[in-house]
């Protein structure tokens, strides 16, 4: 079983910038491909980000290219989302998620382990 913890969430005003992260425990964390989901209150649940046990390979939503960067760092069990430029429409709980294959993937079904989720709130 893998726990994931977020963290990094908070209120920001339109333009700024965040950075979430999410812990995982176990020592499995190298080996699982890690995404990013956020979800709107009334709105289904979307994909953001995600990227490959090495790092090497990441993926974005339309809506988030050029504005958000993912990475990780293994030896500290973490997965970052830094967000900038910042928008009203950011406004979500973000989630993360660990896919056990190792390949990122865009759907969040495809998903083993998933967070509670840290509130991020763009004030426009």
């Amino acid at each position: 079983q893998v726990q994931l913890v977020e963290s990094g969430g908070g209120v920001v005003q339109a333009g700024g910038s965040l950075r979430l992260s999410c812990v995982a425990s176990g020592r499995a964390f190298s080996k699982y491909a890690m995404g990013w989901f956020r979800q709107a209150p009334g709105k289904e649940r979307e994909f953001v980000s995600s990227i490959n046990w090495a790092g090497s390979s990441t993926y974005y939503a339309d809506s988030v290219k050029g504005r958000f960067t993912i990475s990780r760092d293994n030896a500290k069990n973490t997965v970052y989302l830094q967000m900038n430029s910042l928008k009203a429409e950011d406004t979500a709980l973000y989630s993360c998620a660990a896919e056990t294959s190792g390949w990122a993937k865009i759907t969040g079904s495809e998903y083993d382990y998933w967070g509670q989720g840290t509130q991020v709130t763009v004030s426009s």
